[in-house]
């Protein structure tokens, strides 16, 4: 196998059409993001790529007993009443620098088979600590994209994330905006120990403000209520933990 393979699955028109990536992250939010938009508009989606490359760990996926070489996914989405979409999703992101400045590249090539100029790459930013609103935090790859995400409820601070935004989310606004792409970043608020579907719904609601389309949320509100279970286990069993210390006067000896 090549370094980099593309397999066209299908062709079709788009109208005026915006790629959104969700590949794996802080909290799988953009993972989640996508996933739940491909879920949600499910009629109105079809596989156009797939992108193979030796930068992914060298595994495959099994589904009913069969395998499936890992790749990234390309959906092509007619959205009734609002712009059409891009969908990039996949189980892994590259394991080296280089690999992800080259799947990048190739990512930003189909959007541009398919006549996209504008980005969203979706992902999580980690706050350390559980929360209990989410805000969604925004990049840009200029200045002149600020005013409308910030209309949209997205918040732009100084140095944050700190450290930067890595891996193909970060390299979409640099390479994106190198080559004539209008490109954003939306970051939801996350403790970035678990997954986290509110954090995802966050980052959707505003995605699908800026866009102009509707979404139904029931089923990641129901992954939701799943991982508030999850949570609240384990408070009880740090609580319980916290609980059994032994205290001074337990320690004493007596003899």
């Amino acid at each position: 196998m090549d370094e980099l393979e593309i397999d066209v699955v299908a062709e079709v028109e788009l109208d005026d059409p915006v790629l959104v990536e969700g590949l794996p992250g802080v909290g799988h939010v953009g993972t989640l993001a996508v996933e739940h938009l491909l879920e949600e508009l499910e009629g109105e989606s079809t596989l156009v790529r797939r992108v193979y490359s030796r930068e992914f760990p060298p595994q495959v996926s099994i589904e009913n007993g069969v395998s499936e070489l890992t790749c990234a996914e390309v959906y092509a989405v007619d959205v009734p009443d609002g712009r059409d979409l891009l969908l990039l999703t996949g189980d892994h992101q590259a394991q080296s620098n280089a690999g992800h400045y080259t799947l990048t590249d190739a990512f930003l090539d189909i959007a541009a088979e398919f006549g996209a100029t504008e980005v969203y790459a979706l992902g999580g930013v980690p706050t350390g600590e559980l929360i209990d609103e989410y805000a969604v935090v925004g990049a840009v790859s200029d200045e002149s994209l600020l005013e409308g995400l910030e209309d949209a409820g997205v918040e732009f601070r100084e140095d944050e994330p700190a450290g930067g935004i890595v891996g193909v989310s970060g390299l979409l606004l640099g390479l994106g905006e190198r080559r004539g792409f209008d490109a954003a970043c939306l970051m939801g608020e996350t403790s970035g120990y678990l997954v986290d579907p509110k954090s995802a719904r966050s980052v959707l609601e505003v995605l699908a403000d800026v866009l102009g389309f509707d979404l139904d949320y029931e089923s990641l509100d129901e992954r939701a209520d799943e991982m508030e279970d999850v949570i609240g286990k384990i408070q009880e069993m740090e609580q319980q933990q916290s609980m059994d210390v032994p205290t001074d006067d337990d320690l004493r000896y007596i003899g």
